[in-house]
């Protein structure tokens, strides 16, 4: 059984799971899936195509499937995915895709705090935490397990790494490798994501063969290119390697925070 408010409005053509808990003055439009479990707060407004997952808190003010904030956009129907056990904070606004039939999505267990926005087509990962204030333009893609601090900004069109830190107020102005912590402005490597790998249940020496990767790419004055292959001679083969390895040739060795050199 769902616990409605009266003051809230639900088009009738919405699809509602079960043991669903919608608050005052909601808007729930048309063309909306939202699973069981779920607590919408009040004064949130849950917009057409937006397609709501299993035991999701979204907290008073937020507006999920804004029309995106993009000339491109000529009134194409599209979608915000939000997977299960997430919370997202106060006023929090997710726009969606400005391409017919595609989507913005946030994947599962994910906490995005207050007054954040999430730009058009932008893909967020698991288990990722938003800081209060983060802003993420369009066409974006964040990997699992990253940490936005408060105030931190990722620009449009730019990969970010799983297990990335972001320090508060840092401006993402290029694709972050996986296990790293960025700081500064302009944007700065800072070091290796330690502590949250060894959180996760990360070894000691895979920690380590991590270190020594960005040792080359980001503590050696030579092209990526280069750094690639001592990688490949100096760090055993593992899943940690294999994914910087991939990610830096996805993105044609064009990361943040690295000096570029000319091939020689």
């Amino acid at each position: 059984m769902n616990n409605i408010s009266p003051l809230s409005f639900v088009h009738p053509e919405a699809k509602l799971g079960d043991n669903i808990t919608v608050g005052a003055f909601v808007y729930i439009d048309r063309n909306v899936e939202i699973g069981d479990n779920c607590f919408i707060h009040s004064h949130t407004s849950i917009l057409s195509g937006s397609r709501i997952g299993r035991n999701n808190r979204i907290y008073e003010g937020c507006i999920i499937a804004a029309t995106p904030q993009d000339f491109r956009w000529k009134g194409e129907e599209s979608y915000v995915e939000i997977g299960d056990d997430n919370r997202i904070r106060e006023h929090v606004i997710i726009n969606r895709s400005i391409h017919e039939g595609k989507s913005t999505r946030i994947g599962n267990g994910t906490c995005v705090m207050a007054q954040s926005h999430i730009g058009h087509d932008t893909q967020i990962g698991n288990k990722c935490v938003l800081g209060n204030g983060v802003k993420i333009a369009g066409d974006c893609k964040i990997g699992d397990c990253c940490i936005f601090s408060s105030g931190s900004l990722v620009h449009e069109g730019y990969e970010v790494g799983d297990y990335v830190l972001v320090k508060g107020g840092c401006r993402v102005t290029g694709n972050v490798p996986p296990y790293v912590v960025m700081a500064h402005n302009p944007i700065s490597y800072f070091g290796v994501n330690s502590y949250i790998l060894g959180q996760a249940g990360m070894s000691d020496e895979k920690i380590d063969d991590i270190a020594k990767c960005y040792r080359h790419i980001y503590q050696s004055s030579i092209a990526l290119h280069h750094a690639c292959k001592r990688i490949c001679e100096d760090v055993d083969d593992s899943e940690q390697r294999r994914n910087i390895l991939d990610f830096l040739k996805r993105n044609k060795y064009d990361i943040a925070a690295k000096i570029a050199f000319d091939e020689y």
